[in-house]
């Protein structure tokens, strides 16, 4: 089995800043990319930032210059510091991970999402 949980989401005002955290645990043997989505009410879950094992990055547009991508590969773990936030970044947070379990798999996982909130 293969858990991905997410920390960090809350309320806070236009401006300011939060950091999620996302921690993958269970039958893994390796990581190859992990990334963040958002889905707010009535849209699709879009793309904000992905990461390669590697350290390699994308951003959606918008969030370019705004959001941080980073991951700690010896704990399984992915974050997004999200700053300069607008009422617009309103959305659950999913983290995703493409991975590989000791069963010699390669699948993606989601997590159950946290919820971010920018009040004007």
């Amino acid at each position: 089995q293969v858990r991905l949980v997410e920390s960090g989401g809350g309320l806070v005002q236009a401006g300011g800043s939060l950091r999620v955290s996302c921690v993958a645990s269970g039958s893994i043997v390796s990581i190859i990319d992990m990334g963040w989505y958002r889905q707010a009410p009535g849209n699709q879950r879009d793309l904000v930032a992905t990461i390669t094992y590697g350290g390699s990055t994308n951003y959606a547009d918008s969030v370019k210059g705004r959001f941080t991508i980073s991951r700690d590969n010896a704990k399984n773990t992915v974050y997004l510091q999200m700053n300069s936030l607008k009422p617009e970044d309103t959305a659950v947070y999913y983290c995703n991970a493409d991975l590989i379990t000791r069963w010699g798999r390669r699948d993606a996982y989601w997590g159950q999402g946290t919820q971010v909130t920018v009040s004007s």
